[in-house]
């Protein structure tokens, strides 16, 4: 593996870990506009094409949030499409393993659902609720295999799941039933690059 990227992951790692102390207790602002940057740089260090929060809404995959690279393919947050007919709903029952480095090199017969652009490496985990309900997952993908992925940067992904988890529960905590308003970015002034909210 890359030295110079292992530190940057490392680098998230530690961003995801204090944040997660940070709000344990409390319905602090802070998380609310710091996941979306947390995503953005996750999928970065990874070096893959796409990374977003689904939600699984009456047989449906939606998509809450999606970040992804100018070369990647065109997903936007409220599209939708069967979630039979996904990886998500595939690694959440365990009929797919949460990491793949190279879709092409699993086993013959995998029960693989048809995908409408190139795919190669896939790396999701739930995003649980509270009280244990799965709202949905948290994925990253690219068009080419990733043979650079590791256990340790899944370890990452069900952090980073974590602190979506959180956001979504606070919301809900604030009586908030719809999806966070567009997962836009904004910087708070006094701290300017340091602290993100909600625009």
């Amino acid at each position: 593996m890359n030295v110079f990227r292992q530190i940057e992951m490392d680098d998230v790692s530690v961003v995801i870990s204090e944040l997660l102390i940070a709000t344990a207790d409390s319905s602090d602002a802070l998380i609310d506009g710091s996941v979306n940057e947390v995503l953005r740089m996750l999928r970065e260090r990874m070096s893959l094409d796409v990374v977003f929060v689904s939600e699984f809404v009456d047989g449906q995959r939606v998509f809450r949030f999606v970040d992804s690279s100018a070369s990647a393919p065109a997903l936007h947050a409220g599209d939708s499409n069967p979630l039979e007919e996904t990886f998500c709903q595939r690694v959440v029952d365990g009929r797919l393993p949460e990491l793949i480095n190279d879709v092409a090199a699993l086993p013959r017969g995998t029960d693989l659902p048809p995908v409408p652009f190139a795919l190669g490496a896939h790396i999701s985990t739930p995003v649980v609720l509270k009280g244990g309900r799965a709202y949905g997952t948290l994925c990253c993908f690219s068009s080419a295999p990733n043979l650079q992925l590791r256990e340790k940067d899944l370890q990452t992904l069900r952090h980073c799941a974590q602190l979506v988890a959180r956001k979504l529960d606070l919301a809900d905590a604030q009586g908030i039933k719809e999806p966070p308003p567009s997962w836009k970015l904004e910087p708070i002034e006094a701290y300017q690059s340091k602290v993100w909210r909600l625009a």
